[in-house]
């Protein structure tokens, strides 16, 4: 069964840099406790498949640190006939892309958004490591807003993630 030492192993061995595999791992830290979290809420949640897709998320960052590379990843995991993984790759970007934007930035024109809870833990995860540190929603907000510009579309999606993650992580 793949697990997280060949999820490392194969971050390695495409060539994926120190401080990617070093911001997965902060990216895996982060998914695992908001999914702990929310499963014990009472909500249904693949654990591993959090720690797996948190730690692979990033490997087209092995081919570009562009905006292809979630596209990337996905190819790279396809091809090592991990596709159950490559959807972590593809729409962790921003906090997912819609199709008519994914069209505009160059990227097949589909939709890049996340849909599972697995996928949306991770996403919302992944905004919260600054490199390999973890910083708060309204850091990694400000963060959006500096790199993206205060009206980019991205923040809108990334403040409806939050609110349902937040819902999520609330006892019932």
């Amino acid at each position: 069964m793949f697990g997280r030492e060949e999820a490392l192993r194969t971050l390695h061995e495409v060539g994926c840099s120190r401080e990617v595999i070093q911001h997965s791992l902060a990216v895996e830290r982060i998914s695992l406790r908001l999914a702990r979290r929310i499963r014990a809420n009472g909500h249904k949640l693949d654990l591993r498949l959090v720690s797996l897709g948190a730690l692979l998320h990033d490997i087209g960052r092995a081919r570009t640190h562009g905006i292809r590379h979630g596209v990337e990843g996905a190819k790279i995991l396809r091809g090592l006939k991990l596709n159950k993984f490559a959807r972590f790759a593809e729409c962790h970007l921003g906090a997912g892309i819609p199709a008519e934007e994914a069209r505009e930035l160059g990227l097949p024109a589909r939709d890049f958004m996340p849909r599972t809870l697995e996928e949306k833990v991770v996403t919302y995860a992944d905004k919260l490591a600054m490199g390999h540190r973890t910083t708060s929603y309204e850091g990694a907000l400000e963060w959006f807003k500096s790199d993206l510009g205060a009206t980019h579309p991205a923040l809108e999606r990334f403040k409806i993630l939050h609110a349902e993650i937040r819902k999520l992580l609330e006892r019932s």
